[in-house]
Formats: C-alpha cells, structure tokens, sequence
C-alpha cells in the first residue's frame, strides 16, 4: 500500500488534510472572531501570507443534492493560490460554549516533501488561519484540543 500511495503522490501530487478543533470556547468571542472575519472577507483576495497569496474568501452554503434544499451560513472558506484551502466554522453541538473548527488544506507537488508529516506539511496553512482569524486572540488558545 505504502509503494501505491508513493507512486500516486508522485504522478499527482499530495492533498494534507486537518481538522482542528477549539472546543468549549466562549460562544459571543468565537461569534465575534467570526463576525470580523467575515467583515474582511472581501479585502483578502490578493493579501499575501506565510501559505500563498489568497484567491478568493467568501461564506459558503449547501446545496443538498437530494431534496434541493440550501443551507446558507455553513462558515467561511480562504483559498490560497497554490490550492490551499482553509475553512471555518461555528459548532453548538458542545455542552459547553462553542467549537470551532478550522479545516486546513494543502496541495503538494513537490516531489521532495510528498512523505511528510501531515502538522509539518500543514504548517503554513495553520499559520494562515491563525494570521487571518485571530483565533488565539479570540479565543485564548494557544493550539486547538483536538487534531484530526
């Protein structure tokens, strides 16, 4: 398995995948992390940062395939030049305040850094997010509790 993958990531690069999660974090400063970040939103296509220059910024909805159905105010999604992508949204699902999600992407093709690990490959990306968002002034942490 490990010789396939190898094989496939060097005909077609590599996708990094993470999730990360703040959870219990006091709802109104998460809402409120939200809210200026999407205020800026628009400013961003252009900005450069430590993953690439921003290509676009904007709120995302879902479209539900089966019944045709739209769910407006799913979060907020940065995509990079480079084909990194980061996403942001708002969980209630806790018992306590609110979680935050940060979904973190990377499009790698050079063939030199296809086997590293995902946190080091990912690092620019993460690097963005907290840049863009704030997230440790809005939330008072330092690294999020959970990674996936």
């Amino acid at each position: 398995v490990k010789d396939t993958l190898s094989d496939h990531w060097m005909q077609f690069g590599r996708n990094y995948y993470s999730r990360h999660d703040y959870e219990a974090v006091d709802a109104v400063r998460a809402g409120e992390m939200m809210d200026a970040l999407r205020a800026k939103l628009d400013a961003l296509p252009g900005q450069s940062f430590p993953a690439g220059t921003v290509a676009s910024a904007d709120e995302f909805a879902y479209d539900d395939p089966v019944d045709g159905s739209r769910s407006e105010g799913q979060g907020l999604r940065i995509a990079v030049d480079n084909g990194s992508r980061i996403g942001l949204r708002l969980s209630g699902t806790g018992t306590v305040g609110a979680t935050l999600r940060v979904y973190l992407e990377a499009v790698e093709e050079d063939q030199g850094r296809l086997h590293e690990e995902a946190e080091t490959a990912l690092a620019d990306i993460a690097a963005t997010a907290e840049e863009i968002a704030s997230i440790r002034e809005f939330t008072g942490r330092d690294a999020p509790d959970v990674k996936t």
